[in-house]
């Protein structure tokens, strides 16, 4: 163990944490992002010591094709919360950090109240290997945030794909920003986002726009029809807002806080929390298992071989698979 990891008290860092100290925080997060074995022991320490502390938030995903808005309007629903009194915590999943190794410390300039607001915290998306990293430290984070006092979390989705799935099953409610068009609405819309979303909200619907976002949101109102409910206790709204102008924000967040308090008096909430809390457990799980699949030394170099040999055509995928397994110690 090295001589700074030793310094990192988990418990003295749970308790400053739970004091509200901003500081405190952001030694929590980056302490759970550290790909060090040190620091990754030292981490689940301080997870377990803050978890009496954690699920008080109001978890809310947020998705949406480049250019609706996303941050605009984050930057003002987050002032709009804070004004009245809410703590707001703004994480984001980032598929292209995956990729590329970054993260999207953009975001903060583009959410200029935010950033500046005692009661916001705005932390950019891990680097990681995969997406599955990426989530798994934004769901340690929320749960830090939630310990530091904050008592709502959004979470906003920078990428498209992958990523807008993984984020709808770490909050409690999935908000879809979608643009106005000329007919084109649901262009490049996924059916899947549809099926997952809790709320739709077309955005940019001031001066000229608005005619045609309310044109696009009857278009999503009859698309949405066609589904089957997720739920029994909740039929997804649409309506029109204006992040940019700070036009139907309001009324955006009333049916967030009527979604939660109708699932909880149903009982869903808790419900979807646990089967989120088992999913988790069984992402991290797949997680550990690929690290150590290539990190083990009995596996690695063979792995790079098995690869080749797969790609080229010259060994069959389950013999691959099988010769891996075996080198784990894992038996059929």
């Amino acid at each position: 163990m090295t001589a700074k990891a030793k310094l990192i008290d988990p418990e003295a860092l749970a308790a400053d944490l739970q004091a509200g100290k901003r500081a405190a925080l952001a030694r929590a997060i980056t302490l759970v992002e550290s790909k060090k074995a040190e620091h990754r022991h030292m981490a689940h320490q301080l997870i377990q010591a803050v978890l009496p502390s954690t699920g008080g938030a109001l978890r809310v995903g947020i998705t949406g094709v480049p250019g609706v808005g996303k941050s605009t309007t984050i930057d003002t629903l987050g002032s709009n919360l804070t004004g009245a009194g809410h703590k707001v915590a703004v994480l984001a999943v980032d598929p292209s950090s995956t990729r590329t190794g970054g993260s999207i410390l953009g975001d903060k300039t583009r959410m200029a109240r935010l950033a500046v607001d005692r009661n916001a915290y705005i932390r950019p998306s891990p680097s990681a290997g995969t997406l599955g990293g990426v989530a798994a430290k934004t769901r340690e984070t929320m749960l830090l945030c939630e310990a530091a006092g904050f008592d709502v979390i959004l979470v906003e989705t920078v990428g498209i794909g992958q990523s807008e799935t993984t984020v709808a099953d770490m909050v409690d409610f999935f908000l879809v920003l979608m643009l106005p068009g000329a007919g084109d609405e649901l262009q490049g819309i996924k059916k899947g986002v549809l099926e997952i979303a809790d709320m739709i909200a077309v955005n940019k619907a001031d001066g000229d726009g608005a005619l045609r976002a309310r044109s696009a949101a009857s278009d999503y109102r009859a698309a949405l029809h066609i589904l089957a409910p997720k739920s029994p206790n909740w039929t997804p709204p649409v309506i029109t807002v204006s992040g940019l102008a700070n036009e139907g924000l309001d009324k955006l967040w009333q049916q967030v806080e009527l979604y939660g308090e109708r699932m909880r008096a149903s009982g869903e909430w808790q419900e979807k929390r646990s089967r989120q809390q088992v999913a988790w457990m069984w992402d991290m799980l797949q997680q550990r298992m690929m690290d150590a699949l290539r990190t083990n030394r009995k596996t690695a170099d063979r792995l790079k071989t098995l690869e080749d040999s797969v790609r080229n055509g010259t060994t069959a995928v389950s013999l691959a698979v099988d010769e891996l397994s075996a080198l784990m110690g894992l038996k059929e």
